[in-house]
């Protein structure tokens, strides 16, 4: 390798980071690109507002009107699609990087289907029609140990000899267990539906489209604490993290304990997606898709977490700009999500068959 191209490294204390430029910059653009769709998405609507006018009331000005439009409705709205999308992204990263499969998020996994499950019993069983704090925190509890539960279902169920002999959990025998589960978690929610009343099965019918429209502060709060804690301790693993997507007998060489890292790292993307679930409802493919796509921009050989959390962010926020603007009628922003990641579905399952065939 010849001197021009080595990569300068940043070092800070103890820390020390190769530095990209290019990926640097890809970054920098998915800030630029969420911050414009984040004030777009607070500007369209029936009542539209200029974009200098929202940066005004943002800072304090603005008729009392648009206080109301901005304040109390579309900026906990956007705010929420931008912490929903980057802690679906975040969960999805981990995930996939752990278990060495594209396929391994937190949809497809069943991890959602289990925050449904938990969701949807306290929506029907304890009054869909209540509001406010407590009945978000309600939800929210519910998701998330209807994620945790499920999670250790699906871990346990995994459990078994790996290639090498040792006992622990193989990526690929997680992936269609959780499939598995996932399928039957969804049969559950359709009989939780069936027991409920009109007015119960229509609100849950609603949270279960993955919709904005109900967010609000209080919503909103769920989901970024548990954002805020998935950053937190794959911040604390990135070395950790980093070295499992070497494969099993790396990581051993290297004195990781694998099982309890995979554990503590899962559980951080199992609380981030539950939570994020709770609060919007379950977004399809945000999780799958957005690792793989901010992989591809950034040219990494491992799916990166910090890009990951932007690109779903900015594939939520952009969903929402769309389901309020196209369309002649308001859409619920899961129907987008869906539609746009579905075909991505196909695609990585075809390019992943190819890889294996050739």
């Amino acid at each position: 390798m010849s001197l021009t191209t080595v990569r300068p490294a940043v070092r800070v204390g103890g820390f020390s980071a190769v530095l990209r430029i290019s990926a640097l910059l890809t970054v920098i653009g998915l800030v630029a690109l969420l911050l414009g769709l984040f004030a777009l998405d607070i500007a369209m609507g029936e009542f539209r507002i200029p974009l200098g006018r929202v940066l005004d009331v943002l800072g304090g000005g603005g008729t009392r009107a648009q206080r109301f439009v901005i304040m109390d409705s579309r900026l906990p709205r956007a705010l929420t699609a931008v912490v929903v999308g980057a802690a679906l992204g975040l969960a999805g990263a981990v995930t996939q990087s752990i278990l060495h499969n594209p396929l391994a998020s937190p949809d497809i996994l069943g991890i959602t289907s289990g925050a449904s499950v938990g969701a949807v019993a306290v929506l029907v069983g304890v009054g869909g029609a209540s509001t406010g704090v407590a009945a978000a925190l309600g939800v929210s509890f519910a998701a998330l140990a209807g994620g945790l539960l499920t999670a250790v279902l699906i871990y346990v169920l995994a459990w078994g000899r790996t290639a090498t002999g040792d006992s622990g959990v193989m990526g690929f025998r997680l992936v269609l267990i959780g499939i598995g589960v996932n399928a039957a978690l969804l049969s559950v929610v359709s009989w939780l539906l069936t027991r409920a009343t009109l007015t119960d099965a229509a609100h849950a019918q609603q949270w279960l489209t993955g919709s904005l429209n109900t967010a609000d502060w209080s919503t909103l709060v769920p989901a970024t604490i548990g954002l805020v804690i998935a950053l937190a301790v794959t911040a604390g693993s990135a070395r950790t993290l980093a070295t499992l997507r070497f494969g099993t007998d790396t990581t051993r060489v290297l004195g990781v304990r694998i099982q309890t890292q995979q554990a503590i790292l899962i559980g951080a993307a199992v609380v981030c997606a539950a939570l994020a679930t709770a609060a919007v409802g379950p977004l399809g493919f945000v999780g799958l898709a957005a690792p793989q796509i901010a992989r591809r921009l950034l040219r990494t050989p491992g799916e990166p977490i910090i890009a990951s959390a932007l690109v779903g962010a900015i594939a939520v926020v952009g969903a929402d700009l769309i389901a309020r603007t196209v369309f002649p009628l308001s859409v619920p922003v899961g129907v987008v999500t869906a539609a746009v990641g579905g075909p991505f579905l196909l695609f990585l399952l075809v390019r992943t068959n190819r890889k294996a065939t050739l």
